[in-house]
């Protein structure tokens, strides 16, 4: 498969409790700016798996819909502590769809995509509504091709 990692975009810095944490204005143009670059690029996920918290489904939502992809998915396993072994394993019950965009958070992405390439450095961070794209993963491995990691400011 290929696995679209697409971080959060910008949401505020306060709630009631972390997972109701909203975007801001500059994080919807964000997430839409993400879609349309999914759009443009041929990267249309055939489907979306999103976080419950409120900033990764707020996300979801707008990339979907300004990509033309079917709306998100919510996945529990995806909200904040995810490991890279617990995201392989339930990633294998999407392994029939050609390309997969999951959709949450940092740390969580930057171990599974340092995972993704054999590496325990610490080297790799995750900006907000980054696009991360990893193609021949094959879900429970913890293996894949890199082909891009595309930052908000390119897009």
């Amino acid at each position: 498969m290929k696995l679209l990692i697409i971080r959060h975009a910008k949401a505020e810095g306060f709630a009631m409790n972390d997972s109701a944490r909203v975007l801001t204005e500059k994080g919807k143009d964000q997430a839409k700016r993400v879609g349309e670059l999914l759009k443009r690029q041929g990267l249309v996920p055939d489907i979306t798996l999103a976080s419950p918290y409120a900033r990764a489904k707020e996300t979801a939502e707008i990339f979907c819909e300004s990509s033309g992809a079917e709306p998100p998915v919510i996945e529990p396993w995806l909200a904040c502590g995810m490991s890279p072994t617990l995201a392989m394993e339930e990633l294998q019950a999407y392994s029939n769809f050609e390309t997969v965009a999951i959709c949450g958070h940092n740390p969580d992405f930057s171990y599974l995509a340092e995972a993704l390439l054999g590496s325990q450095t610490g080297g790799i961070h995750v900006c907000k509504a980054s696009i991360i794209v990893f193609d021949e993963v094959r879900p429970p491995s913890k293996s894949g091709y890199l082909e891009m990691i595309l930052p908000p400011t390119v897009f």
